[in-house]
């Protein structure tokens, strides 16, 4: 196994071939040597397997981690902001929530957000304009998150 990674994960590797090997003594046959090099390459695929599942992993968190927006304020305001945005969405309809849900969760431009939606994008932004001003109107503060949002979009929209 030196040959394939280095000393230290190699040690690793040799000590959980034994630990395999142990644990399924009665399957292991007489000429055990290409046994436990099969044994071997397995365990090395999956560690390197897992490796990249835990890259991937560090990488899909570190875009939702920058894409959040960064607390400002404490705890308590944090969870009573969620809370007047989650009654605010409850007063929406379905289409309605579902157009801010497009833009502002899954973070998806309105063309894009209107291609899911099933509606051309000049009508999406129609939508996703009444449904910010209704939830506008049910909040009495729209969220600093919705706004920057909203701004975003709008630079968007004037692109497109």
């Amino acid at each position: 196994m030196l040959r394939h990674t280095d000393p230290d994960a190699a040690q690793d590797l040799l000590s959980e071939t034994f630990l395999v090997a142990w644990r399924r003594l009665d399957d292991v046959p007489a000429d055990a040597l290409p046994w436990l090099l099969v044994v071997a390459r397995n365990l090395r695929r999956n560690a390197a397997r897992s490796q990249v599942r835990r890259r991937l992993l560090t990488a899909e968190l570190t875009s939702l981690e920058n894409a959040a927006p960064s607390a400002a304020g404490s705890p308590e305001s944090e969870v009573a902001e969620r809370d007047l945005l989650l009654r605010g969405l409850v007063t929406l309809t379905e289409r309605e929530r579902e157009a801010i849900l497009l833009v502002a969760w899954d973070g998806l431009a309105p063309s894009q957000a209107a291609e899911v939606a099933g509606c051309t994008t000049a009508a999406f932004h129609v939508r996703l304009h009444r449904a910010r001003r209704r939830l506008a109107a049910s909040v009495a503060d729209v969220p600093p998150a919705l706004r920057a949002v909203d701004s975003t979009s709008s630079a968007t929209r004037r692109s497109a």
